[in-house]
């Protein structure tokens, strides 16, 4: 985390005013201007908190925010302390304290040993735009808070950036979803993470989600939640990447071939200027064929396929991490146009138009072939010609990308049932 003083802006104070509101300081809007009220809110926190109310956010203010981020903090459990005790100084749940620290009994807590203690709060948001930081966060939040999710490194990006997947379950059947390919849908992030923490605490809860027995999807299926594809190219559009970064600088010369194109808004692709969802080896020379004819011939925004398909760490990483789950249904998130695109590689994935109905009548979104022009080098149709297996793309939302948070709400609701028939129907 950067430091951060009066009268900076950008990503980070964001982050700062968003991790103020949930530390429960009044009057700071994520807005990513460190004016006079975020300077006082921030003071005042330091007070709260025992630090130097100097208005500055250093390396130990960070770590006093962290836990209004990650959504947990941790405590060394002393003589005496109880699930009860300790869920009252902390005001939380004495269920979040045992799903949290599943290994100890309550009768023989160990003393000395830290414990994690979930916030009566929510990890994920849907309040600030989402970064690779942001993501690796909230993905450390859950597995703390739910220790039956298993997190997991499937690769690097092109900027060293590790790029993290989750999973949960314990049923033989594996069931992949992926999201933000694409720069600007970062959108598609939440939608994922939501619906992972969600799953989790009716699972914690033997509850349900989406109506369906959070129970028996874990014993049915394992999911495998891959929410960031490309933790670069959404950096930059979200402005978490500044810009006197020099990959930022890369970027916007690439951009200034494609000057119809807004910059920083309109890049779809990886920061090295390549479309990650036409690089799959699927159809990939016709895609190449209809991309250079629309005039993508060099790295850039969008729409550039690149020099052969796989060539980037951020596809190796995905084709990497599909092969070795052997899915049985995928999901690829994407905005816009409230969409499910579907194929069945000439008739020969049985179930898959059926499946595709049933997510389409339950979501309120149209179920539909992809059109010509974008059936090639894409990941659904990498996976379907080769596994023939059912394998869908999510056009969520609709509008220009990217779209408002604002939309997430409306977003998320439509996709939950989407979610959960990709685990009940997978074949």
């Amino acid at each position: 985390m950067n430091v951060l003083t009066y009268g900076m802006e950008g990503y980070d104070v964001q982050l700062l005013q968003y991790a103020l509101g949930r530390a429960g300081q009044e009057g700071v809007r994520p807005d990513g201007i460190f004016g006079r009220r975020t300077g006082k809110a921030l003071q005042q926190f330091q007070k709260r908190e025992g630090l130097a109310a100097d208005g500055v956010a250093g390396k130990l203010t960070w770590a006093a925010l962290y836990p209004y981020i990650a959504g947990y903090t941790v405590h060394r459990i002393g003589p005496g302390d109880s699930w009860f005790e300790m869920a009252r100084r902390f005001d939380t749940g004495v269920q979040a304290l045992q799903t949290a620290n599943p290994a100890w009994d309550e009768r023989a807590l160990p003393v000395g040993e830290t414990a994690t203690i979930p916030l009566n709060m929510p990890v994920v948001t849907a309040q600030i735009p989402y970064s690779s930081l942001l993501t690796r966060l909230m993905l450390q939040g859950l597995t703390k808070r739910y220790p039956f999710i298993c997190l997991y490194e499937v690769g690097r990006s092109v900027m060293g950036q590790p790029i993290m997947a989750a999973a949960m379950g314990q049923g033989r059947r594996q069931v992949g979803y992926c999201a933000a390919h694409h720069a600007n849908e970062w959108i598609t992030v939440p939608i994922l993470l939501r619906f992972l923490e969600e799953y989790a605490a009716a699972y914690a809860a033997n509850g349900s989600v989406g109506g369906a027995s959070a129970g028996e999807l874990y014993d049915d299926a394992t999911v495998h939640i891959l929410p960031l594809v490309n933790p670069d190219g959404v950096d930059l559009v979200t402005g978490a990447l500044p810009p006197t970064d020099s990959f930022y600088e890369q970027a916007r010369a690439l951009s200034a071939y494609y000057p119809h194109i807004p910059f920083p808004s309109g890049w779809k692709s990886n920061i090295a200027g390549i479309d990650l969802n036409l690089q799959y080896p699927a159809g990939w020379q016709i895609a190449r064929r209809i991309k250079y004819a629309q005039g993508y011939t060099r790295p850039g925004p969008r729409d550039y396929v690149g020099s052969e398909p796989l060539i980037t760490p951020e596809n190796r990483a995905v084709a990497q991490w599909t092969r070795a789950h052997d899915f049985a249904l995928t999901l690829s998130y994407h905005t816009q146009g409230r969409t499910i695109y579907w194929g069945d590689d000439g008739g020969k994935v049985p179930g898959a138009k059926a499946i595709g109905e049933e997510m389409s009548k339950n979501s309120g979104y149209a179920l539909q072939t992809a059109p010509y022009e974008s059936a090639h080098g894409g990941y659904r149709d990498w996976f379907v010609q080769t596994w023939r297996r059912p394998g869908y793309t999510i056009e969520a939302g609709a509008g220009e990308n990217p779209l408002p948070l604002s939309q997430f709400e409306e977003i998320y609701g439509a996709n939950l049932p989407i979610l959960i028939r990709g685990i009940l129907l997978s074949p």
